[in-house]
């Protein structure tokens, strides 16, 4: 599978206000990987760590310091309007909350409509065929676009923000913690759908999550980020059943098992100051010297798993 989208060294700052001046955090610090054609690749890392700000990098809704996104090969950074308009048609984002990423203002008709209306040259009959098609897809009846937002539950908000990603027929769809503000019952509801759209609509799919059950389910690879870096990154299963990152290994051993006692769990809080070496150095068991002077470069454990770390 040829890569959709490439992400090199990418870096992205915020400056913060300070009574005695301004403070630079460096939100993503030179995080690359790829994502190939058809391919579901999870990001996953406690709150914090740098995840959904590169899914708004890639959506061209904050400016990045340095790196590239690639789309197709062509640097997204480069675009202009028109190109950037086409780019946002292929490249669609789900966001977390669904109680405040739909309009309240406007019926789910006119919500679904709109990205048709803007990108779209499409008859009056042909996007009302789009849009009843799409929301019968997601789980919803005809019935429903002449509703309000409000008139429904946090699951079917998040199936008609579902609905509006998919209405442009995108090739790459960017869910940013799409079902963690919802019941477990539901959540299972909204995994399950997500899996079936993918297939029908061979969807590439970024999924950002700090639940690796969830991962786990949906994912085909998986990058592991902590403050900003990319710790580690392999198949699933790579993950799952060989993970080599002592950071890697604490975000597992804190998934609930049954029958299982608890190895392993994370201690100490996150720096406020980025450490000069692994950023992982100070809540590490493992540190060395070493890991608190420099930043250790990835080591290929496999052709698809590789890892930050001097273990």
């Amino acid at each position: 599978m040829a890569d959709l989208l490439e992400i090199k060294n990418l870096n992205i700052e915020y400056k913060t206000a300070k009574i005695n001046g301004s403070k630079v955090v460096k939100a993503v610090n030179g995080v690359s990987f790829s994502v190939k054609e058809g391919e579901t690749y999870a990001i996953a890392g406690e709150s914090g760590c740098g995840k959904s700000t590169v899914a708004k990098a890639i959506m061209h809704l904050i400016p990045v310091k340095s790196g590239e996104i690639l789309y197709m090969g062509d640097d997204v950074e480069a675009y202009d309007r028109n190109s950037l308009k086409e780019y946002r048609k292929n490249v669609q984002m789900v966001f977390q909350n669904p109680y405040s990423s739909l309009n309240p203002k406007m019926k789910i008709r006119d919500i679904l409509s709109e990205p048709l209306d803007i990108n779209t040259k499409l008859s009056k009959e042909e996007k009302e065929e789009r849009i009843t098609s799409i929301i019968s897809k997601v789980g919803l009846d005809k019935s429903h676009l002449d509703i309000y937002p409000h008139e429904f539950s946090g699951g079917q908000r998040q199936r008609i923000a579902i609905a509006r990603a998919l209405v442009l027929q995108p090739k790459l769809i960017i869910a940013d913690e799409p079902v963690s503000a919802l019941d477990a019952s539901i959540q299972a509801q909204i995994l399950n759908m997500l899996n079936e759209l993918k297939s029908e609509f061979n969807l590439t799919m970024i999924f950002i999550s700090h639940d690796l059950s969830v991962i786990k389910f949906l994912a085909d690879r998986v990058g592991i980020m902590y403050l900003g870096e990319l710790m580690e990154e392999g198949t699933t299963s790579e993950i799952f059943e060989n993970p080599t990152h002592p950071y890697t290994k604490a975000l597992l051993n804190a998934v609930p098992k049954f029958g299982k006692s608890t190895e392993e769990l994370l201690s100490g809080d996150i720096p406020v100051e980025l450490p000069q070496g692994c950023k992982f150095s100070s809540r590490c068991k493992y540190t060395t010297d070493a890991c608190d002077l420099a930043c250790p470069e990835f080591a290929e454990i496999t052709p698809t798993h590789r890892v930050r770390c001097t273990l």
